[in-house]
């Protein structure tokens, strides 16, 4: 358990008037203290460094950046400090990477301020909390993965690269892909070229023929239309 000392805490958003209004809703709370703020990755990178939080508030959706990034990165530069994710991004493949980049807890932007104090002592303290939004699918995806656990293949790949791999696998093309993911298209065939050059494939085709047969494309749940919104 944590001892009485204030919960440190960073909030990274891409969002000026967002970032302010949880930091100003972070200032009235009994018991937690704001340490900072970062709109990218790399300053994220550089807060933790610097600052040291206890937890980072943490968006998915930083431009052309990603927030499932900022995650894992803060996770292996420094575990001590719990990522909290704070997003409008409630669909699972959001949820499920942040979970595999580390991150304690999930709540969406809905979240009531008593919701958002109490998710921060909670993973301060160590435990693992989701919103009542997505509680039953984290649960899901725990027991999926303690079920079906087993090497990964295309290790190579960062968590990025395998998302976009299995929406290739799936048939998406780029501009649907970059919607699912809230990214931009030229992000997205940056990530699908990267993808290619790694794996060795001659071309997208055959991107996708071994992508199959690696056991790509298969979603948790419901299926993912052309437009790339779950069904």
């Amino acid at each position: 358990m944590r001892n009485d000392s204030a919960i440190r805490v960073a909030v990274v958003d891409d969002h000026p008037l967002f970032r302010r209004g949880i930091m100003s809703l972070l200032d009235t709370l009994d018991g937690v203290t704001v340490v900072g703020d970062a709109a990218t990755v790399d300053e994220t990178l550089t807060l933790v460094d610097d600052h040291a939080p206890d937890v980072v508030l943490m968006d998915l959706d930083l431009g052309a950046e990603s927030g499932i990034d900022a995650t894992r990165l803060v996770v292996q530069r420094r575990p001590a400090t719990a990522v909290l994710v704070l997003t409008m991004l409630g669909d699972d493949r959001s949820l499920f990477a942040a979970m595999r980049a580390g991150a304690r807890g999930y709540l969406l932007k809905v979240a009531t301020p008593l919701e958002v104090e109490r998710a921060i002592h909670a993973v301060a303290d160590g435990q693992v909390l989701f919103g009542s939004d997505v509680a039953a699918r984290a649960v899901a995806y725990f027991s999926g993965a303690m079920t079906d656990a087993g090497p990964r293949r295309f290790p190579e790949l960062t968590d990025r690269e395998a998302e976009v791999l299995d929406l290739v696998a799936r048939g998406l093309d780029n501009g649907s892909i970059a919607r699912t993911l809230v990214l931009t298209s030229k992000t997205v065939r940056n990530y699908v070229y990267s993808i290619i050059t790694k794996l060795g494939a001659p071309d997208r085709s055959a991107l996708i023929v071994m992508a199959r047969e690696a056991g790509y494309g298969t979603r948790v749940s419901g299926e993912v239309g052309s437009d790339g919104l779950s069904r």
